[in-house]
């Protein structure tokens, strides 16, 4: 099975590339598989030209659209930018497949909601974005839905990673300087670790899957409960200190409760392992690039 992936060198897209090569999609035999990985160098997703050769010359029967303009804070003085990139290049992508004849996985995200939900989020709750990176991905996810009916679009949440940047290495960072960190603890989410994402996405291609489904680790916290847990089991001496949001004002206002509902992915008989869990492998685990 041939498959495309735009954005191959962000956090996900590298596990993503490692997940995909030499795997063979629709089937149980892992070997034949044909990826055609892509960095942004490689294609721009605002080039619908670009976008559309590309596909049309790697022939996919999956595109996997993990590339995004994903600077949170950024995409609020960026909005043109995030639009950009994030719903209009997306369309570009979804056209292109619809011409190709291709299946196409989206990768959006748990910022599409607002926070003001007590339970986790199912696939089906309304849309109410926050800020312009949440508005961007919701907006491209409802245009998505007209132009591919059979889109697979995966919501996902707090990725962490090797190769590039992330909450724990920037913890682990600063833990290493310093006696004492602040860290928020009135929102709450899922952390869930590229390795995993990037098998079960997978599995969702190999199912054919469709429609909505949320993918992440089980299990939640807080940003300062997820601090304490990377601080402990880094067997460092720093202190976490718990603050409210409104004691660090960003520019883009995060979801207080952003818990993802794992039913749609369990629908199709995949299951995620713990946040814990994926957290010690991450401690102890190698980047993909060295595997």
């Amino acid at each position: 099975m041939r498959a495309t992936l735009f954005g191959a060198s962000g956090l996900l897209g590298q596990e993503l590339v490692h997940e995909l090569s030499g795997n063979e999609l629709s089937g149980n035999e892992r070997s034949g598989e044909q990826l055609t990985a892509l960095s942004a160098e490689d294609a721009d997703l605002r080039d619908h030209a670009r976008v559309r050769d590309v596909i049309r010359d790697s022939r996919p029967d999956w595109i996997l659209l993990s590339a995004a303009y994903t600077d949170v804070d950024g995409c609020e003085s960026n909005r043109d930018l995030a639009f950009a990139v994030n719903c209009e290049g997306a369309v570009n992508v979804a056209e292109a497949a619809r011409e190709a004849g291709s299946r196409l996985m989206f990768l959006s995200t748990d910022y599409v909601f607002d926070g003001s939900k007590g339970s986790p989020y199912e696939t089906g709750d309304p849309r109410n974005p926050t800020s312009v990176y949440g508005e961007s991905k919701a907006r491209a996810e409802e245009r998505l839905l007209e132009i591919l009916p059979e889109v697979c679009i995966a919501r996902t949440s707090w990725l962490f990673g090797h190769g590039g940047k992330c909450f724990p290495a920037t913890i682990l960072k600063l833990a290493s300087t310093r006696p004492e960190i602040s860290v928020v603890n009135d929102q709450r989410g899922s952390p869930t670790f590229t390795r995993d994402l990037a098998s079960a996405l997978a599995e969702l291609c190999r199912a054919s899957a469709r429609g909505i489904v949320h993918v992440t680790n089980s299990g939640d916290c807080t940003w300062y409960e997820f601090a304490n847990a990377i601080v402990r089991a880094s067997g460092l001496p720093t202190a976490i200190k718990p603050v409210t949001t409104a004691e660090f004002p960003r520019p883009a206002r995060r979801p207080a409760y952003s818990v993802l509902s794992p039913d749609s992915l369990h629908a199709y008989h995949i299951r995620m392992p713990e946040w814990q869990d994926a957290l010690r492998r991450y401690l102890g685990s190698a980047p993909a690039a060295s595997r």
